[in-house]
């Protein structure tokens, strides 16, 4: 169990978290940009310093105020996996695996990693020529050549396109539940949190405004075909409405009666259920 909290005082307002994350489960944090997801995460590994609080993760004190305890980044059992990977440019592959062992013994575990995310073959190979999806899936075993306790994930699919993040996000929860690991996430794209998440914090402002298994959080309902989208474009007709949506990298025309189209706006986020073609949409509200 990892135990977070958590008050820093930020630019425009203060953060002030209360979260209790259970062993082994896949978390987000979720929310706009700027709403504190980030310092969160930096809190927790000790890039950045709380002005007061505690950080307790399987029953081991990380960081307490009271106490005077701030375990260096070092000696915090953390992955982390940035939004730009962070990895480096001057050593290949294999050598950007090894760089994160804790002991150049396990340096067969390097070749065990790589074959996990079919990056074997490029061991020798510069950064410079993997694509984009090779580097996250890179970046990913890196983070876990430490043998984590809490693996930290910020936005990791956020510089792929669509197309690769649905394959990567399959790849990151197979990962996570392999190595039986916590993973954090922060994210701000909603269908990527439902997807991979056993449990949500909603921040808006610092604050955790709601914090629930993903059905609650969006009003899910399991026993209809549910897509997460965003309003483009909206055009009202005599009879119905239209809105022209964006789902992943698609578009798709969903009809809508007159209460649904003028209760939506451009940019809002919603959520399509469907029984047999009978569409209905949803404003998914967070605060």
């Amino acid at each position: 169990m990892i135990e977070v909290k958590l008050k820093k005082k930020l630019f425009t307002f203060e953060l002030n978290v209360d979260l209790t994350i259970q062993g082994n489960d896949f978390v987000s944090i979720f929310g706009p940009s700027g709403a504190g997801k980030t310092t969160i995460l930096r809190l927790i590994a000790g890039l950045d310093k709380p002005d007061s609080g505690y950080i307790c993760v399987d029953g081991k004190v990380w960081y307490s105020s009271k106490d005077n305890i701030d375990l260096p980044v070092r000696l915090r059992k953390i992955g982390f996996v940035f939004q730009d990977y962070a990895l480096f440019e001057n050593m290949s592959v294999a050598k950007n695996v090894e760089f994160a062992l804790e002991s150049k013994k396990d340096s067969g575990y390097v070749d065990e990693l790589l074959e996990l995310v079919n990056l074997r073959e490029y061991k020798n190979e510069k950064i410079s020529l993997l694509s984009g999806g090779q580097k996250q899936r890179l970046a990913l075993i890196r983070a876990l050549a430490r043998k984590p306790k809490v693996l930290l994930l910020d936005e990791p699919m956020s510089a792929l396109d669509w197309s690769l993040r649905a394959t990567l996000q399959d790849e990151l929860l197979f990962l996570q539940k392999k190595f039986n690991i916590t993973a954090i996430m922060v994210s701000h794209e909603i269908s990527e949190v439902a997807k991979l998440s056993d449990y949500i914090f909603v921040i808006k402002n610092g604050k955790i405004t709601k914090h629930g298994k993903p059905q609650a959080i969006f009003d899910i309902d399991t026993n209809n075909v549910n897509i997460f989208g965003t309003v483009i474009d909206k055009k009202a007709s005599d009879l119905l409405g239209i809105l022209k949506v964006l789902i992943g990298n698609s578009i798709v025309y969903i009809p809508t009666n007159k209460n649904q189209f003028s209760n939506l706006s451009i940019g809002d986020k919603i959520l399509i259920t469907t029984k047999a073609f009978n569409f209905s949409t949803k404003k998914i509200i967070l605060d």
